[in-house]
C-alpha cells in the first residue's frame, strides 16, 4: 500500500524559540500541541494518536491526560534522535491511512539550551554491558566525545576526496543567517554574518568553525495529522505527505560509520530519497525548496548529492553558485535552519515544509508545489516530501 497522498498536516502550532524557556517541557509541549489543533479546528478530545521520536522527556500518555483525550488508539516513538524527525510523521501517516488512528499529534518538546546539552561531550556512559555505551568506548579513549568531533571526520575526508573548503562550508552558514535574518522567529533574526564572519570564528573541531554548528534551543512544536478526505473540510489548505520514509545503510552506526569503504556520502539518506521519490512519483527537478538538516553545514553537501540536486563531489559547486541561497534555483532552509532559526531536533524544519506549502513563510518561494524535509544524518535518518496537491 502506497500511503503517499492519503494523510495531510492540517494543524501547526509552536512556542518560541529561546536559550531559556522557563517552564518546563511537558508545558512547552502542551502549548505546541493546543495551538496546532487550534489551527487546524480540531477538538482535544478529537486526538486518538500521537508520535515522537527518542531523546524525548515528555511522555504521550501525560499530553493525552491534559488534553483530555477520550481514546487513543495508537502512540509511537522513532529512535536515533534527530534522525528520527520526518518519522513520527511517517507513523501517523501510517496510522491514518490504515485506519489505525484518525487525528494524530506528532509533537517535539526540549530545554536542550537551559536544561541539558548535546555537545558536552557527558552523556552519563559508564561499564556496563549496553551496547551504545560499549560501541563509544572505543571513540570517546581518542578524543571522539562529541558531535562535531565525529561530523569533523566525515568532513575531511569529503574536503580530500572532492576539493571541497571550509569557504563552502561558510557559504552554507551565511545563507541560512541571511533567512534567519528576515524571520522574526528565528534566535538571529537581523542579525546576517559574512564568508569572513564565519572564516574568523572560532575552531569547533578542525575542520568545524563555531559558524558551522547549530544552536542550542528551548522550544516545541507540533503538527496535526488527518486524512485526505477529512483535511478538505478544515479551515487550512490541507499539506499533503506525498512521500515519508526511513533508511538504515550497510555499516550504519550511530554518528561513528567510520568503517565503511567510503564515508564521503549518505547512502542512509540514498535509501530514504529513491524511496521518496518513487512513492511520490517526483523528481528532484519537481522539488521547488528544501529543508536539509543542518546540524552541521558539512552534511548538506552530501544530502544535495543523495537527492540528485547535483552530482557526486559537486555540490561544492553549487553552493558556490548560490543556488542553495536566497533567489537561488533551490533555496534550502528558508526558515534559517537550525543554524539560524533554532535547533528544535529538526522539527521546526518540517514546520517551515508546511509554510512553504501553505504559502505562509516569511521567505517564500515561488509557486511551491513540492517540499522536500530531511532528518538527522550520521544516524539511521528519515525524510518528507509535502505537496500542495495529493500525488496521482
Amino acid at each position: 500500500m502506497n500511503i503517499a497522498g492519503k494523510t495531510a498536516v492540517v494543524g501547526l502550532g509552536q512556542t518560541e524559540f529561546s536559550k531559556n524557556s522557563g517552564r518546563t517541557e511537558l508545558k512547552l509541549a502542551l502549548e505546541a500541541t493546543l495551538a496546532a489543533l487550534r489551527d487546524a479546528g480540531i477538538e482535544p478530545s478529537e486526538v486518538d494518536g500521537f508520535s515522537s521520536y527518542s531523546v524525548d522527556k515528555v511522555p504521550e500518555y501525560e499530553i493525552a491526560r491534559l488534553l483530555g483525550c477520550k481514546e487513543v488508539n495508537f502512540f509511537s516513538q522513532v529512535p536515533h534522535g534527530g534522525g528520527a524527525a520526518c518519522g513520527p510523521l511517517l507513523h501517523a501517516a501510517m496510522a491514518v491511512a490504515t485506519g489505525v488512528a484518525k487525528t494524530v499529534v506528532v509533537y517535539r518538546a526540549m530545554n536542550e539550551r537551559s536544561w541539558y546539552r548535546f555537545g558536552t561531550g557527558s552523556y552519563g556512559f559508564s561499564d556496563s554491558p549496553i551496547f551504545q555505551h560499549v560501541n563509544y568506548g572505543w571513540y570517546m579513549p581518542h578524543g571522539f566525545h562529541t558531535p562535531a568531533g565525529w561530523i569533523g571526520m566525515f568532513a575531511q575526508r569529503y574536503m580530500h576526496e572532492y576539493g571541497a573548503t571550509t569557504e563552502d562550508f561558510g557559504r552554507i552558514s551565511v545563507a541560512a543567517r541571511d533567512f534567519a535574518a528576515t524571520n522574526p522567529n528565528a534566535f538571529f533574526y537581523e542579525q546576517p554574518i559574512t564568508l569572513a564572519d564565519h572564516a574568523a570564528s572560532k575552531w569547533i573541531c578542525e575542520p568545524l568553525r563555531l559558524l558551522d554548528c547549530c544552536q542550542e534551543s528551548d522550544g516545541a512544536v507540533a503538527m496535526v495529522i488527518t486524512s485526505a478526505e477529512r483535511a478538505k473540510d478544515l479551515p487550512n489548505k490541507p499539506v499533503y505527505i506525498n512521500g515519508a520514509a526511513q533508511g538504515i545503510a550497510p555499516g550504519q552506526q550511530e554518528m561513528t560509520s567510520f568503517y565503511r569503504p567510503s564515508i564521503t556520502g549518505l547512502p542512509e539518506m540514498g535509501i530514504v530519497a529513491k524511496r521518496l521519490y518513487a512513492q511520490s512519483g517526483l523528481t528532484p527537478q519537481e522539488i521547488q525548496t528544501a529543508v536539509l538538516y543542518d546540524h552541521f553545514t558539512p552534511f548538506v553537501m552530501p544530502q544535495l548529492e543523495e537527492f540528485g540536486f547535483c552530482a557526486r563531489g559537486e555540490a561544492k559547486e553549487f553552493v558556490r553558485a548560490g543556488h542553495h541561497a536566497r533567489g537561488g534555483k533551490l533555496p534550502i532552509n528558508t526558515h534559517g535552519g537550525q543554524i539560524g532559526e533554532a535547533y528544535i531536533h529538526g522539527m521546526n524544519g518540517i514546520a517551515e515544509g508546511v509554510r512553504q506549502v501553505r504559502g505562509q513563510s516569511v521567505n517564500q518561494v515561488e509557486n511551491v508545489k513540492n517540499v522536500l524535509v530531511t532528518a538527522g544524518t550520521g544516524v539511521p535518518t528519515s525524510a518528507l516530501i509535502v505537496s500542495d496537491q495529493e500525488a496521482e
